[in-house]
């Protein structure tokens, strides 16, 4: 029987929602290991000037835990 463990982590890049959370969990992965899934629980942007300057991601990294 596996054991596991769910964390949630926030990310954010200037680039994507997408590139947020690749940085989320290659950050993550430093720490935590066997990692088997993330779930975007949210998604928002920060807007200046009419234009999209950032994109943030509220994960849920879930791991095994031996």
């Amino acid at each position: 029987m596996a054991v596991m463990k769910v964390i949630e982590v926030l990310a954010n890049s200037d680039k994507s929602w997408e590139d947020a959370t690749k940085k989320a969990i290659k950050q993550a992965s430093k720490s935590v290991k066997n990692i088997k899934s993330a779930f975007v629980q949210s998604q928002s942007a920060v807007v200046k000037d009419d234009e999209v300057t950032e994109f943030r991601v509220n994960l849920k990294i879930t791991f095994e835990v031996n």
